[in-house]
């Protein structure tokens, strides 16, 4: 099946977080990380016959679940999960916070790699750990990991757990075997454990694979968690289903006895729907739209180059969100994002929700859109820089 991604579709007006926010009508919103493309048609197939049916009680998960989820990371990505090690939650958010709650107590440690994704900083709060940064290396448009600094936070007799995000949001990388084999070498040396959130998996580049972190190694699996979802990849974030995958059955019961007491145990029947039809029958829809995720990509790049090159672009290797040095305007994100939302009503986000002092550098920028309104968003970008550039 073919699918139209440079398909205008009107959001503003259905209670959308990304068009809704903010009630003025002018606005092209690239900050939120979800899409502005239609589902693949077997998802809203199955969920118009969920509708139609007419009763919508509580839903129990069933056998099949399981199985397209085990069949889906088994055909893409080579990793055979039992169905023992699974469990279901609300959403990647709340798991990220029940696995802290399980496995820290207040007080623990817990390592960021910085810019990292915000809901990190209150998963970790929230439960009364602390956060112990270990900041990525930003260099050559790219992040690389400071190996010596996270021994370092590892080494800490407090720390407990390391949050590793991959692909990597908001930095865009991939990250290789061998950078996630020593990840995993120095967090075991120090009994750290691994919580592996992978919620954006699908979305890589050409060139580039996602490795799932418990799959590399027998080590790997037994020091790790894993949490991933299609709400990411296949744009279902409003159904709020995700997995965990663990396989140390202890530490599982562990993780099951804080799902039920956060009272994040029932999911959303229509999620359940969506994850079936997602992984079951929509593999042609993901493997139409990273291509054009990337072609997006390129013709950001391309426009940056001609209208804006004081601005660095940093290598995208996975998801659709793209990380901007504005270094060189001589202006900080948070200043410049509100001058693009009040003069160019156009909104994204500043790099301070991702590092509160880094990230005063970035911006973020969503390009997981039809490409004429990408285009459009970035024009009135380029009208904001100029207009700094010439004061």
């Amino acid at each position: 099946m073919h699918y139209n991604f440079d398909e205008l579709i009107t959001r503003r007006g259905t209670g959308c977080v990304k068009w809704d926010e903010q009630s003025a009508d002018d606005i092209i919103p690239m900050w939120v990380a979800d899409m502005d493309f239609r589902c693949a048609t077997p998802i809203r197939d199955a969920l118009r016959r969920r509708v139609e049916h007419g009763i919508y009680g509580y839903t129990h998960v069933p056998e099949a679940y399981y199985q397209a989820v085990i069949d889906w990371f088994r055909r893409r990505h080579g990793w055979t999960i039992q169905r023992e090690w699974m469990l279901y939650t609300t959403g990647v958010v709340p798991a990220l916070s029940v696995i802290v709650k399980a496995l820290c107590q207040p007080g623990d440690k817990v390592v960021v790699q910085t810019p990292a994704y915000n809901c990190f900083f209150s998963s970790v709060t929230n439960n009364g750990c602390l956060i112990e940064e270990n900041p990525l290396i930003y260099a050559d448009h790219t992040y690389r990991i400071d190996y010596d600094d996270l021994e370092r936070a590892c080494s800490d007799p407090r720390t407990r757990l390391l949050l590793f995000c991959n692909p990597h949001n908001p930095g865009g990388r991939v990250w290789t075997r061998e950078e996630m084999l020593r990840v995993n070498d120095i967090c075991m040396r120090h009994g750290v454990r691994v919580l592996a959130d992978e919620i954006h998996n699908e979305l890589v580049m050409p060139g580039y694979e996602y490795l799932p972190f418990a799959s590399l190694s027998p080590e790997t699996l037994a020091n790790s968690i894993s949490c991933n979802a299609p709400s990411k990849s296949f744009n279902t974030a409003g159904m709020y289903i995700s997995n965990i995958e663990c396989s140390d059955a202890e530490l599982r019961e562990k993780l099951n006895r804080v799902i039920n007491i956060n009272e994040v145990c029932d999911v959303n029947l229509f999620g359940v729907e969506a994850v079936m039809a997602a992984y079951n029958e929509s593999e042609d829809w993901i493997d139409q739209l990273c291509p054009y995720l990337w072609d997006n990509y390129q013709a950001l790049c391309a426009f940056f180059q001609a209208e804006m090159p004081q601005i660095g672009i940093t290598k995208l290797e996975g998801t659709y969100l793209v990380w901007a040095d504005i270094s060189a305007l001589g202006i900080d994100a948070d200043t410049l994002c509100r001058r693009l939302l009040d003069e160019g009503r156009v909104w994204m986000n500043p790099g301070t929700m991702y590092d509160p002092r880094a990230g005063q550098r970035f911006v973020r920028i969503n390009i997981a859109a039809p490409r004429s309104r990408v285009m459009e968003g970035l024009r009135r970008m380029a009208k904001v820089v100029h207009a700094i550039d010439k004061a």
